[in-house]
């Protein structure tokens, strides 16, 4: 237990050490060479107006959150989907992959006003798809190529004992997917809610995220984009956080692995 939490502490600690430096060097930096406020505000100023615009900011991180987790649980499950789908036909994965890595090279700025046309620009539904569209590509490409990219002899092996597809699939396919599966989690998962607040520039109802960043830079109110920055911030390292937990607890021989390594290395009692 003892060396769990060192370890915990050891992984950590330094993040947050070069968080807080960071801050307090950029407060200094602010007040020792003057700079003015609409430029770059100080932390504390940020912080004062996260504050007094607290029931403002929380509402608009509600909706914005709600778009983004939506389109990143849709996005997931529909790339796993046709992942295994594509596995199942390798025909169609040769043709779908290249069609899927061409797409997710695709600015999010050219999807959001398509999507405004195609489901309205007053909505969430048009959001919501920018968040899918960004979400589905890496988590289909990496899933698919973990289940396609399994060594040959293992799967010689499960045909020497006569398995069915099905039973590969489950013992051998699925856990060598589950890694890429992980890799592209985190990815996306901070990802939805930069294609959430990019997408909502381009249109939708005005008490998200993007538009209290958009609105307060435009009244020249830096502080409160900053404050508001910092909020979907927060949620992005939130989703981030969450992907951690989904990969720890789908892959527990790593954690088990990394303990190990823990409790093994010189040095370390």
């Amino acid at each position: 237990m003892v060396r769990r939490l060192r370890g915990r502490i050891a992984v950590l600690g330094p993040p947050i050490t070069v968080g807080v430096v960071g801050l307090l060097l950029w407060e200094a930096f602010v007040r020792g060479f003057g700079i003015r406020e609409f430029l770059l505000p100080r932390p504390t100023s940020i912080m004062e107006e996260l504050v007094d615009n607290w029931p403002v900011l929380r509402h608009a991180i509600w909706e914005t959150g709600w778009i983004a987790v939506s389109g990143l649980l849709i996005g997931i499950m529909a790339g796993v989907a046709l992942a295994f789908v594509t596995t199942r036909f390798r025909t169609l994965e040769e043709g779908l992959t290249p069609l899927a890595v061409v797409v997710n090279a695709t600015p999010i700025v050219a999807l959001a006003p398509i999507f405004n046309a195609w489901f309205g620009i007053t909505g969430t539904l048009s959001n919501q798809a920018v968040v899918i569209a960004v979400v589905f590509f890496p988590v289909f490409i990496n899933t698919s190529r973990g289940l396609t990219e399994v060594h040959p002899d293992e799967i010689e092996l499960m045909h020497s004992y006569a398995a069915s597809e099905w039973t590969i699939l489950r013992e051998v396919r699925i856990p060598n997917a589950l890694p890429f599966f992980a890799n592209s989690l985190r990815l996306v998962a901070p990802l939805s809610v930069i294609a959430a607040i990019v997408a909502e520039y381009f249109g939708g109802p005005q008490d998200r995220i993007g538009n209290v960043i958009t609105s307060n830079v435009a009244f020249v109110r830096y502080d409160v984009a900053w404050a508001a920055i910092a909020v979907a911030s927060a949620l992005g390292l939130t989703l981030f956080a969450v992907a951690l937990l989904v990969e720890r607890a789908s892959m527990p021989w790593r954690a088990a692995m990394g303990d190990g390594e823990y409790a093994t290395t010189p040095g370390r009692e």
